[in-house]
């Protein structure tokens, strides 16, 4: 080697030894140096999210969370077998509604050889206005009778526009001005004023509608997707809870979020509370004394059709229903005995993003909010960065095997499943946070794996994310809802 600044004269071997030494300093430097920006560059990210969050605080809005959505459902989807391009979403959905045959003037001799067919889409929207004439009759005694109009007809306008108005408006985020200049171009002459109307005032049909649906979800879904946001509702705060499954869905907004606002949601709008033995189990599970058990015991299957009767009754067995706590987690029991009571939830597998109130009945963890934690870790060294990606890799891996194994489950494989889960969330990186999350995973196993004994279940809650877009929208642009 040439001695350094240009020189051709070869160095000693003891001046390559002070080379070297120099050089390794350096190098130990400069990785320190690295390091060291790595956590002021963490640092840095923490107090900007933490202005952030206080900047949305004084505007009173929720705080964007500190991390991008995960990227793993869409990485793992299978690919598809086969050469070609997969057919549009449309494509097994279309239904010929009309047929024409197009004749073709052909010289004497042609041969008839089939038909060319061409398959034409197109939209059509048109006003309908309908004058009913309605019969009177005078009867010998003087009496008018006049005809009753069709079922469903008030007013001046019928439930399809209704219909239209209200799925434009809350699904679309339609605001009434375009809403009415639309409706106005199709060719239904209406004003602004109409079409409030139509959105705020005498929804009884669809309110029971909307209960109806609630009620048949809950006894015929064998899961439900839950998930909650903040909204803005009257002027105050509150919260915009999403209930779903695979072919319903349901939203209910409320002051609170707590589990026994959960629990009082899935009740399909009963008032009732009930004592039985599902409440003493719910009970059991809870930190309550034995001795509160045993006084509650006395009121077996016992139905109170409001909430002041039950407390009435928790008075008469010498309750203090004046700890908060407690009658909590009482009024909590007595719903849950409700509705074990009404044939509800009797194994409904509830998935949702680990929040706390979501924890009731057979609870499964969604995957994508598990995985997420990964993203909230900042390492602060390359080694710890690798380990990180390494994890996240087996994660995706493991996560990958699940939705295939899903798509046709196959007796046997469940066990191996669950050493495969052991051995990732098992291991011991040195990164003290990413140990820490992975043994805090390997405890909620049971629900992280609980596909494996229901396979129909979803392994995220996305669509209860999805279906909740809409009221975060509303949020932001109109600052909430006013009407019911």
């Amino acid at each position: 080697m040439s001695a350094p600044g240009g020189s051709a004269q070869p160095l000693s071997q003891k001046a390559l030894r002070l080379l070297v030494a120099d050089l390794a300093g350096k190098i130990d430097r400069l990785e320190h140096e690295v390091e060291q920006l790595r956590l002021a560059n963490s640092n840095l990210r923490l107090e900007n999210q933490a202005l952030k969050d206080e900047i949305a605080r004084l505007k009173h809005l929720p705080p964007r969370p500190p991390f991008n959505p995960s990227g793993m459902e869409k990485a793992t989807q299978p690919r598809p077998a086969g050469p070609g391009r997969r057919p549009g979403r449309g494509a097994k959905r279309d239904r010929v509604t009309r047929e024409v045959t197009i004749p073709v003037e052909a010289p004497p001799g042609s041969r008839f050889k089939g038909y060319k067919t061409v398959v034409h889409r197109d939209l059509v929207l048109v006003a309908e206005v309908v004058r009913y004439k309605r019969e009177r009759w005078v009867t010998p005694e003087g009496q008018t009778l006049i005809a009753p109009l069709p079922i469903g007809i008030t007013g001046g306008f019928g439930p399809n526009v209704r219909r239209f108005c209200l799925a434009l408006h809350t699904q679309g985020q339609v605001t009434t001005e375009r809403l009415t200049d639309l409706l106005n171009g199709i060719g239904l002459a209406i004003s602004k004023r109409e079409v409030v109307r139509l959105l705020t005032s005498d929804l009884e049909l669809f309110e029971q509608e909307d209960r109806a649906i609630l009620q048949a979800g809950l006894v015929s879904s064998p899961y439900l997707t839950v998930d909650d946001t903040g909204a803005r509702h009257a002027r105050r705060p509150a919260v915009t809870t999403q209930i779903g499954g695979e072919r319903f869905c349901v939203f209910r907004t409320s002051r609170s979020k707590s589990r026994l606002n959960f629990l009082t949601l899935l009740r399909g709008g009963c008032e009732d509370y009930v004592a039985n033995e599902a409440a003493l189990d719910y009970l059991r599970r809870q930190p309550v004394e034995a001795a509160v058990i045993a006084r509650l015991s006395q009121l077996q299957d016992q139905v109170f059709s409001s909430q002041m009767e039950w407390w009435q009754h928790l008075l008469r067995c010498s309750i203090n229903i004046f700890d908060r706590p407690l009658l909590r987690l009482l009024d909590e029991a007595a719903t849950w005995g409700a509705l074990r009571h009404h044939g509800l939830m009797a194994n409904t597998v509830v998935v949702s993003d680990d929040a706390g109130q979501f924890r009731v009945a057979q609870h499964a963890l969604c995957w994508i909010h598990a995985e997420r934690h990964l993203q909230k870790l900042m390492p602060a060294s390359p080694k710890q960065a690798n380990a990180v990606e390494l994890v996240r890799e087996a994660i995706w891996c493991f996560y990958r095997g699940l939705k295939l194994w899903k798509q046709s489950p196959s007796p046997g494989g469940e066990r191996a499943f669950r050493r495969q889960f052991d051995k990732i969330f098992g291991l011991r990186t040195g990164y003290q946070e990413l140990d820490e999350l992975l043994a805090r995973l390997a405890r909620r196993k049971g629900e992280l794996l609980r596909v494996l004994e229901r396979p129909e279940i979803p392994l995220h809650t996305n669509a209860s994310e999805n279906d909740l877009r809409a009221w975060v929208i509303k949020r932001k642009i109109s600052g909430g809802t006013m009407s019911a």
